[in-house]
């Protein structure tokens, strides 16, 4: 390895125009990849246009801040490698519905603690869910901490990286699937509403719930009923009690 490039392995860094480019080359999965403001090079047209190609976020920071995330010779580039292989969604459905079995996919949207992100995924794979769709900027980026919180689901369960998460949905409606919004807001329980049909359920950040845009494209809202004093749930929690009770339903 020569002085001008490097890899942290430990943290799933590689910094450095050539190890990018040989990572790229050898299809690596890319969680991200940031490049350096304003930077110049024969070689960025190339990588922009690869990187556009294989739906990798691209985050651009000013050197300073580049400097604290690698203090290698990064030459303007750094990538984190993702420990999962992203699947496609227009992939996943029709396999599910030849497969016979209703398709159920939970969007996860501006979800951004790891911690979360882990426990939401573990339950999904626990109850059946075919995929979980994560918006490409704005969630929480799936590292060994994610693994490790998710007790290993995210090995076993699709994940589907959305560049539009309004592209997506409105593919999802296509193919025939209900969109479901878990919102505590909603007028319907989530025990008055049909949960057998192919469904995809929407789950927003515990901040600022589902983005309003989203919620447009949802056919219904439901929400969890609740009894004391406190006016939300953690919201892996939340998810948890959305999709046992759509297993419950699907188990009748």
């Amino acid at each position: 390895m020569n002085k001008n490039s490097g890899v942290r392995k430990l943290e799933n860094i590689i910094y450095g125009v050539h190890p990018v480019t040989e990572a790229i080359q050898a299809g690596r999965e890319l969680e991200k990849v940031i490049i350096q403001q304003n930077i110049h090079g024969e070689w960025l047209p190339e990588i922009r246009k690869i990187l556009g190609q294989l739906k990798v976020p691209v985050q651009y920071l000013p050197i300073n801040a580049m400097n604290r995330i690698s203090r290698g010779n990064h030459q303007g580039i750094i990538a984190f490698l993702s420990p999962i292989q992203f699947q496609s969604i227009e992939a996943i459905i029709p396999a599910v519905y030849e497969s016979g079995e209703s398709p159920l996919i939970l969007v996860l949207d501006r979800i951004t603690d790891v911690r979360n992100m882990g426990a939401i995924a573990r339950t999904a794979e626990c109850l059946g869910v075919h995929a979980l769709v994560i918006p490409a900027r704005g969630s929480a980026q799936i590292n060994a901490d994610t693994i490790k919180t998710s007790s290993g689901a995210l090995m076993n369960i699709p994940v589907a990286r959305s560049m539009n998460l309004k592209l997506t949905l409105i593919f999802l409606k296509e193919s025939g699937l209900k969109i479901i919004a878990a919102s505590e807001k909603a007028e319907k329980s989530i025990w008055q509403m049909n949960l057998t049909d192919p469904l995809a359920l929407i789950i927003g950040s515990e901040e600022s719930g589902i983005s309003p845009e989203y919620l447009r494209f949802c056919d219904e809202k439901a929400m969890i009923p609740m009894q004391g004093q406190v006016a939300s749930l953690n919201v892996s929690v939340a998810a948890g009690m959305f999709l046992y009770e759509v297993t419950r339903q699907r188990k009748l």
